[in-house]
């Protein structure tokens, strides 16, 4: 049976491996974020916790939205297992320094999947892919800058009071 279906895609195997792979890796993120959203809350940085809610909204709208292109180019998606994500973190810094490692590997996984398209000659799924390389670089800007905070404000006596209130900026027009 399945090479009857992999007759009635242009999608390669190898192709429809790494985007199902992407579907979990965001999936996770999504999970990652969601458990950040909840270290935040409960340590009182509450704007932050916001922040992590959105962005495990966005990792899972990613997710569907690769789950969904392969449905439509005639590929099998996989609904995702998500293994247990960390729920606790060293420090306020470190959870950001976690979201910006995890932006970074996501940066790396699409651009792997890009090459791997143009290798293929998959010329619609590199298409669809540079969707992503821009949002990444979006995201990637957004957890630095969140890291950069740390830096910039200091975390001594009111100092992770002001990183908290400015990450609610963080991705807004402001």
């Amino acid at each position: 049976m399945k090479d009857l279906l992999r007759a009635r895609t242009s999608l390669k195997e190898e192709i429809e491996i790494l985007l199902n792979s992407q579907v979990k890796m965001e999936a996770e993120a999504s999970s990652k974020y969601l458990a950040m959203a909840s270290w935040c809350d409960r340590n009182g940085y509450r704007n932050s916790a916001k922040y992590f809610i959105k962005q495990a909204g966005e990792e899972r709208e990613h997710m569907m939205k690769i789950f969904n292109y392969i449905m439509t180019v005639g590929g099998t998606a996989v609904s995702p297992e998500v293994p247990a994500v960390r729920q606790e973190f060293a420090s306020f810094r470190s959870v950001f320094e976690a979201a910006l490692q995890s932006e970074i590997s996501v940066t790396h996984a699409i651009n792997r999947i890009v090459t791997q398209s143009r290798r293929e000659e998959d010329y619609a799924t590199e298409n669809f892919l540079q969707w992503f390389v821009n949002e990444q670089i979006e995201e990637e800007d957004n957890a630095r800058r969140a890291v950069e905070l740390f830096d910039v404000i200091g975390e001594d006596g009111t100092g992770r009071y002001q990183i908290d209130k400015a990450i609610a900026k963080i991705g807004s027009d402001e």
